[in-house]
């Protein structure tokens, strides 16, 4: 039974209060951010104009555990918002995310003024604990042990109008050293199949045509259930829904990774040329003390495979450079990996200590001058490779969906920017035509760098479509928003593009 309570505090439109939400870490957090401005929205807060910098009604911390001085971050961060606070009565502070979950009560004690501290497995309750916050006038600490409620059931305000993540799992079954998010997220708990492509029917209903499909371990799915082919027969059942384009997911696991999950890409027209496959180290012995199962050659096997069935398949990964242990010979393994995988682009990270992991207590910490020059080796070595597997894009013909705000440079070079199918960013001469976000754009591709590719010459093909349609219907209830026109129309969106989405934990 429902309580007054439980539900979400309406807030009245007349004196509507404005919301921000700052987000650290992995994509996980990313889309629980575009949930907790759902809920926000559905209490009748308002999205605060972009450039605020806390100047907000209410100001949400989504944090992240798992890096290196996260907690001095926050605690920065939320000192800088006391005096704001002091002097703009009513306004609130709620941190939540990873962090939240792990220290609890500690940040309250750091930082008094906070009033609203939740976990990963209640940020439902956001609104509600907001509305207790300003009543009783004192700090309300909820952190659940386990998921309240699927966060797919949540409201969603997304952020762009072409493509969406669509939430598969929650949780972690791995016990890598090096990751707390197992112990943050909890146990991997399956979502049914039925609600995943209920929700991306719903989507492309709206105008979306790409979707994501995100899991702490997506290739995991099913495991709930007993069905090692789950994560296959999903892939292939997104094949059929009409209207959907773009198939994507991040992140898979070695261990999980199975031949039908290939086949399954392979033969599924609308699922991407694109796999982002952590490998953390080439070192067998590394890997041991990491806990991941899988070795060398089972790693490298997989991406022979995916190679064989998809020669087009541009691959990406995770490196943790400096574990604790590791030798010049273990290292020299990595780079031998980086060799005959030829990644199109590698997110390399330096060994950092996770306070709560067991491999923050290992003998064999690695001096930081070491990390940094094999960090250093890695980066130098991977640029060459991308670089190069990006030359062999010249020549091709591409059809790119339209991006929006990806092109830092656009506006100076009188370009577009959009995403080829393998997830290559490509810079485009702008046609003379008008060309939305969404849109489907064919070009040549004509100049090579290590992390983008440029079409110079004319656009070959441009394909208006609904997911434009959406991003324009989208721009226009903005625009009437921002007039003083409630149009209450639903916000769709776009993950942002892996390089983005990969730079967290990296723990998969």
């Amino acid at each position: 039974m429902t309580t007054s309570s439980d539900r979400s505090p309406a807030v009245d439109v007349r004196e509507a209060k404005t919301y921000e939400v700052r987000t650290y870490g992995c994509q996980m957090n990313v889309h629980d951010s575009e949930r907790l401005s759902g809920l926000l929205e559905d209490a009748g807060y308002v999205r605060a104009p972009e450039g605020s910098d806390g100047d907000a009604d209410v100001v949400v911390f989504n944090t992240c555990a798992v890096r290196e001085n996260a907690d001095n971050r926050l605690y920065g961060n939320l000192g800088r918002l006391a005096p704001r606070k002091v002097s703009r009565p009513g306004m609130q502070i709620a941190v939540g995310g990873c962090l939240a979950q792990k220290d609890r009560d500690t940040i309250v004690k750091r930082a008094p003024w906070v009033d609203v501290v939740f976990g990963t497995h209640n940020i439902g309750k956001l609104p509600v604990l907001l509305e207790r916050a300003r009543v009783q006038e004192e700090a309300q600490v909820e952190i659940a042990e386990s998921l309240e409620a699927f966060p797919s059931t949540l409201p969603t305000r997304r952020e762009s109008a072409y493509a969406a993540w669509v939430s598969i799992s929650v949780g972690c079954n791995n016990t890598c050293t090096f990751c707390i998010v197992p112990a943050l997220r909890g146990k991997e708990k399956d979502r049914r199949t039925g609600d995943i492509l209920a929700e991306i029917e719903a989507l492309v209903a709206e105008g979306v045509s790409e979707i994501t499909l995100l899991g702490q371990n997506v290739n995991a799915y099913g495991s709930d259930i007993g069905d090692r082919e789950a994560f296959s027969k999903l892939l292939r059942a997104c094949g059929k829904i009409e209207g959907l384009e773009r198939v994507r997911f991040t992140s898979p696991h070695p261990r999980d990774f199975t031949d039908d999950v290939i086949a399954a890409m392979a033969e599924t027209p609308n699922v991407m040329p694109q796999l982002h496959m952590p490998l953390q180290s080439g070192s067998d012995t590394v890997l041991k003390a990491m806990r991941r199962s899988y070795r060398q050659e089972r790693y490298l096997g997989i991406i022979e495979k995916v190679r064989a069935a998809i020669p087009h398949a541009a691959i990406t990964t995770d490196i943790i450079v400096g574990f604790p242990g590791e030798t010049e010979e273990d290292f020299e393994e990595t780079m031998k990996v980086a060799r005959e995988a030829r990644f199109a682009q590698a997110f390399t990270f330096q060994y950092s200590k996770r306070p709560g992991t067991p491999a923050a207590t290992m003998e064999g910490q690695i001096p930081k001058e070491v990390v940094q020059a094999r960090y250093e080796r890695l980066v130098a070595l991977q640029e060459e490779i991308s670089w190069e597997e990006n030359k062999k894009q010249v020549g091709r013909t591409l059809e790119l969906m339209v991006a929006e705000g990806e092109g830092r440079k656009d506006g100076a070079t009188h370009r577009l920017s959009g995403r080829a199918p393998d997830n290559r960013l490509v810079h485009f001469t702008k046609p003379d035509e008008e060309v939305r976000p969404g849109d489907v754009v064919t070009v040549e591709v004509t100049y090579a760098a290590p992390h983008h590719l440029l079409a110079e010459g004319p656009a070959l093909a441009v394909r208006r479509t609904r997911a434009g349609d959406a991003w324009e219907k989208r721009n226009a209830a903005e625009t009437a928003e921002k007039a003083g026109v409630m149009l209450g129309l639903p916000k769709i969106g776009v993950p942002a593009p892996l390089p983005a989405a990969t730079s967290g934990c990296g723990c998969d």
